[in-house]
């Protein structure tokens, strides 16, 4: 599987993460073989968090043997120092890793948040502070808003961050573009998310995917055609979505990654032209 450059690291990711909401709720032999065959296809790079339910306990001994062979990230909602310590110190247990090589701040919205993570005793400190004590390598952060993103990308030289880089929030939602030329400006990793998303689920749409919480792709080609427009754009990496077995369509448009023709990149614009975005400028 192709890997890139994750900002000025030097490390370099397989173009598909596993999302380790993959492995909630899963029993440990499925976790343990859901790991195994993504690394054996050549994915390196593994991101988890508190919030994915029983996510780290499962990720981490399924892990375990592999760790060194593995870039693994992990986030903290936690706005304050103390918060987010918490959370590196359980997330470091679960995982049973004595560091991470990135570490970031989770789904980041609003300037108020911003403000929290910037302040004294925010949970900026932390993540400086466990940089200092080689307990992570890299800092970085995910956002679902442009205001959020750009101005932490201001504030702080963060190694990463992770955004929505899909066809439908860039063509028809406009979200995407702002983000992505500020981290090209500060020289920062963009690691995408959403990048099989179609739309938002209607109200008392039934979930055909039951742990994502929007309507993704439904077929192998469509998946192909969404992984590459993201990886189109200059983007280190696509988070993969929920489940196993959406991880393998990715892994499969992976292993076959050609530029989108005239006709795909119409048809991906009329497409977008019909789909509610899961983000959109006015959405946050």
């Amino acid at each position: 599987m192709e890997r890139r450059e994750l900002g000025a690291t030097g490390e370099k990711l397989s173009v598909v993460g596993f999302g380790g909401i993959v492995v909630r709720k899963e029993t440990a032999q499925d976790a343990g073989r859901y790991v195994a065959e993504a690394i054996d296809r050549g994915v390196n790079y593994f991101d988890v968090a508190p919030t994915y339910g029983d996510a780290e306990e499962r990720l981490g001994p399924a892990l375990k043997s592999r760790r060194g062979k593995v870039f693994l990230a992990c986030k903290t909602t936690e706005r304050t120092k103390a918060g987010a310590s918490k959370d590196l110190a359980n997330s470091l247990r679960c995982l049973e890793t004595d560091h991470f090589d990135l570490y970031q701040l989770h789904g980041v919205v609003s300037m108020d948040e911003v403000k929290s993570i910037l302040a004294p005793g925010g949970a900026l400190e932390t993540l400086v502070e466990a940089r200092e004590k080689g307990l992570v390598r890299f800092l970085g952060f995910s956002a679902h808003s442009e205001e959020a993103a750009c101005a932490l990308l201001d504030a702080f030289p963060f190694d990463s961050v992770m955004f929505p880089i899909n066809y439908v929030t860039w063509l028809q939602g406009n979200v995407g573009p702002r983000v992505m030329e500020a981290a090209r400006r500060k020289g920062a990793g963009v690691i995408a998310l959403k990048a099989l998303a179609q739309r938002r689920l209607e109200k008392g749409e039934d979930r055909v995917w039951p742990k994502c919480w929007y309507k993704p792709v439904e077929t192998a080609e469509e998946a192909s055609l969404a992984l590459r427009f993201t990886l189109s754009k200059p983007v280190t990496a696509a988070l993969s979505p929920s489940h196993m077995e959406l991880l393998r369509w990715q892994m499969d448009a992976a292993a076959k990654l050609s530029p989108l023709t005239a006709a795909e990149e119409t048809y991906l614009k009329e497409r977008a032209a019909r789909l509610q975005p899961v983000f959109s400028m006015s959405s946050g």
